[in-house]
């Protein structure tokens, strides 16, 4: 089966969460999946059921930005050498060990903000390996990365409880 590249973008919710529906649909299929997450901490709820299970690896930075709207030239250019050396990693273990499933949760935004090597990232993209499926999520993908998806699908936000001040809720939201 030739692998695809999938694309969930848009400003609603559910971009994230669709990637772990496919992740445990790769991973329920006795396939095996490589999860990582970018501009996250590796600690929402999610997480903590994906690590009980042995076909998925999971990576993440070894030191949490955030999302980086206000941070200093400095930290971004601290963010974009552990962020790239994430994505080279992972590559490499997607490389090395064959997985059915490769996912990139909040790439889009690494891309966008210059976090991560994006030659690096387009390369790998126009070169994976034929069989590998990626996910890759984040709001307002560029042209190029629109261009080398097979599915683009935009998550639009009608209405949301964030704009009323209703935090995020564990369980729900994080």
């Amino acid at each position: 089966m030739k692998g695809l590249i999938h694309i969930y973008t848009g400003d609603g919710k559910g971009k994230s969460t669709a990637a772990i529906g496919l992740t445990l649909r790769c991973a329920g299929s006795n396939h095996d999946v490589i999860y990582t997450q970018f501009l996250k901490n590796g600690k929402s709820s999610e997480i903590n059921i994906l690590k009980t299970i042995p076909n998925i690896k999971l990576f993440f930075a070894e030191k949490n930005f955030g999302f980086l709207f206000n941070a200093t030239d400095e930290v971004k250019a601290e963010a974009k050498i552990v962020y790239s050396k994430l994505l080279k990693t992972v590559v490499e273990a997607a490389i090395e060990t064959k997985p059915q499933l490769l996912v990139l949760d909040e790439i889009i935004a690494t891309y966008n903000h210059d976090l991560i090597d994006k030659n690096y990232l387009l390369d790998f993209l126009k070169n994976k390996p034929e069989n590998l499926e990626i996910v890759m999520t984040g709001r307002e993908p560029s042209q190029e990365l629109i261009e080398l998806g097979d599915y683009v699908s935009n998550i639009q936000k009608i209405k949301h409880p964030f704009d009323k001040g209703i935090p995020a809720r564990i369980g729900i939201e994080k």
